[in-house]
């Protein structure tokens, strides 16, 4: 029987005595926790519709519940936590190879132009989407002032 494995490039016919140690090196500062890069921060797109903010985060994978939105005073948290299945013990054992991330994700928001009361959320196919109102902003009206 054959055994799953994840595919490699490290099958060349030459054989370099450094390819190891270059290996190594590039896995190790190359790495998503060195550049910034990595799962804890989810992607998203913010863009303006005119009277309120639209903010579309990708979160596939995750079930609504495992979502939660906090405002605290001009910030705005978005945490999702995913948990392990190869924890499970039905699973336990059956493995073969497990590469999906499991954790707590989460990412911060200022928004102090933002109304808070009437922001919205709804989850659809993996992607969050938020609406942010936009607070109005009284333009003062110029006026001469005369000097006594």
């Amino acid at each position: 029987m054959f055994e799953l494995r994840p595919y490699s490039r490290n099958s060349m016919s030459t054989w370099n005595p450094f390819s190891e140690m270059e290996e190594m090196e590039r896995r190790f500062f190359n790495n998503d926790f060195f550049t910034g890069r990595g799962l804890a921060e989810f992607k998203t797109d913010i863009t303006d519709e005119g009277d309120y903010y639209e903010l579309k985060a990708d979160l596939p994978g995750f079930k609504k519940e495992d979502i939660s939105l906090n405002l605290d005073g001009d910030t705005l948290t978005i945490q999702a936590q995913r948990h392990s299945e190869h924890e499970d013990q039905e699973k336990k054992g059956k493995y073969v190879c497990c590469e999906r991330s499991y954790g707590s994700y989460s990412r911060s928001f200022d928004v102090s132009s933002v109304r808070a009361e009437g922001i919205t959320a709804a989850y659809d196919n993996g992607v969050l989407t938020l609406k942010l109102p936009k607070k109005t902003v009284e333009v003062s009206s110029s006026r001469q002032i005369n000097i006594e």
